[in-house]
């Protein structure tokens, strides 16, 4: 399942373009509460995207602000730490999930 274009940001991770948008909808785990999550592909050769799950709390009331941000760097961390695990992002196939509560992003990406 190919992202919209409309609501991505680019990112250049180790010289490849991805494209990524904060997850508005839960679709990598069921949990008890929400979490902040975000999806990811390839810019150019779409295949298997890349949805990550933060463990961190999502504020869904829209009068509230977000506990945290998903920063660059924090997206850069996903898409590395994916392709060292086996996601390949050109390769058509289901969704690469990927949990990540327990790694902190690269200080200098």
């Amino acid at each position: 399942m190919a992202l919209a274009r409309r609501g991505t940001r680019r990112i250049v991770v180790d010289g490849v373009e991805y494209r990524w948008h904060v997850s508005r909808r839960h679709l990598c785990c069921d949990y008890e509460g929400h979490t902040l999550g975000y999806v990811a592909e390839h810019a150019t050769r779409p295949g298997a995207t890349l949805v990550v799950e933060t463990g961190r709390p999502a504020r869904l009331h829209p009068d509230l602000a977000p506990a945290d941000l998903v920063l660059p760097r924090e997206v850069a961390t996903g898409i590395r730490t994916a392709r060292a695990r086996g996601w390949t992002p050109t390769e058509p196939g289901s969704p690469f999930t990927l949990h990540l509560s327990g790694i902190a992003p690269d200080q200098d990406s």
